[in-house]
């Protein structure tokens, strides 16, 4: 998942980042209100960790312009700011959560894990699809008593496309999901057909996959 920092403090936005992405998320960094700005118009986030006290923004005014572009993305506010008000405006004005500095990394991924099952409807950090359980915490995919031997980048795209079940997603949206946002001339969606292709022979070996669907001229979807 695509995950961007919002943080003047450069040592957190860095501690930030080391940490996520040894969790399996791909992450940017904006230190300044009006870099982040610039990155959430051009790219798709799955989540925003938005610190209040930017230099040349206030982070509510971020937030504000955020709820108001994008749909899907999932914000939680970082601050030293911990008035009641603060919380209060920034939960009604989009945020999903908000967490107090200083906190501990551990509880900022469980809050991201709590958001994901909320946000899709998971009772907990496992999906039970068509007989396969997938394993979120430990990013491990299981038929029955057995490990099916997938990928990193096969897993993120297994789970993206099981957290948008029944819904299509382009070839671009899922390149963005698994390699980041990439810049447009670098973009070749046979990157994802190579990784369905793969995906799709592994799971079959254990269980028939036809529920993950080609949808033609337009990318692919999990009927679940």
């Amino acid at each position: 998942m695509n995950v961007l920092i919002v943080e003047d403090e450069k040592a957190l936005a860095k501690e930030l980042d080391v940490f996520l992405k040894k969790e399996g998320y791909l992450c940017d960094l904006a230190y300044t209100g009006k870099e982040a700005s610039e990155k959430i118009y051009v790219n798709n986030y799955d989540f925003i960790l938005l610190d209040l006290g930017l230099p040349d923004y206030d982070g509510l005014d971020l937030l504000k312009e955020t709820s108001k572009s994008t749909k899907d993305t999932s914000v939680i506010i970082l601050t030293a700011r911990g008035t009641v008000d603060d919380k209060v405006q920034g939960l009604n004005m989009g945020a999903d959560d908000y967490l107090a500095k200083p906190f501990s990394l551990l509880e900022l991924q469980s809050r991201m894990h709590a958001i994901i099952r909320r946000k899709h409807g998971l009772k907990n950090n496992t999906i039970t699809v068509h007989g396969f359980k997938i394993d979120i915490d430990n990013r491990k995919v299981m038929w029955r008593d057995q490990t099916v031997n997938i990928t990193k980048k096969e897993f993120d795209l297994l789970h993206y496309l099981v957290l948008h079940k029944n819904r299509v997603l382009t070839r671009l949206q899922l390149t963005e999901h698994i390699w980041g946002n990439l810049m447009e001339d670098d973009f070749d969606s046979n990157y994802i057909d190579v990784h369905i292709k793969n995906l799709r022979k592994k799971l079959s070996a254990a269980e028939p996959t036809e529920w993950i669907e080609t949808v033609r001229g337009l990318g692919y979807r999990a009927n679940i």
